[in-house]
């Protein structure tokens, strides 16, 4: 039996910066395939909770029920402020997240776009790819969003 190894720190901070910079560039979905979860993907955004690849796909690029938030903000821009493994196991480590998120939206027909500035507060729980054998995000949870005083609203 293969044993996996116990996540370190730095793959963790190494999997967080990696993530935000692709969102930041609106990378193709197939890109964010080697960072999420083969089985038991879960994304809770404010929005609703998704699960599995494909549902995820959905949240990021639109599917026949909503147009996929790389199709409503642009301009992005994730500071990562905090990336703290609070619990390291050999299976998993529950990782607390602060990034500031800056994006701009325009609501048609509007004459100009407004600018979404505010600080996520997050829980990921990562774990180790058996195919891959790199950290992975399984579970992301969005605990909360606190606005800037000058944000425009979400």
């Amino acid at each position: 039996m293969n044993q996996l190894q116990p996540l370190t720190e730095g793959e963790i901070q190494e999997l967080a910066v990696e993530w935000y910079n692709k969102l930041d560039v609106h990378a193709p979905l197939e890109e964010y395939k080697s960072l999420l979860a083969e089985e038991g993907l879960e994304m809770r955004f404010p929005e609703g909770t998704y699960q599995g690849f494909d549902s995820f796909a959905g949240w990021y690029q639109g599917d026949a029920n909503n147009p996929g938030v790389i199709n409503l903000f642009f301009d992005e821009v994730h500071t990562l402020k905090l990336v703290n493994p609070v619990n390291i196991s050999a299976q998993e480590a529950s990782v607390k997240v602060i990034v500031k998120w800056e994006a701009s939206k325009w609501n048609a027909p509007a004459p100009m776009s407004e600018r979404i500035i505010m600080d996520a507060y997050q829980t990921w729980v990562v774990k180790r790819s058996p195919t891959s054998q790199k950290a992975v995000i399984q579970i992301y949870t969005v605990d909360e969003l606190k606005p800037a005083p000058n944000s425009a609203p979400l």
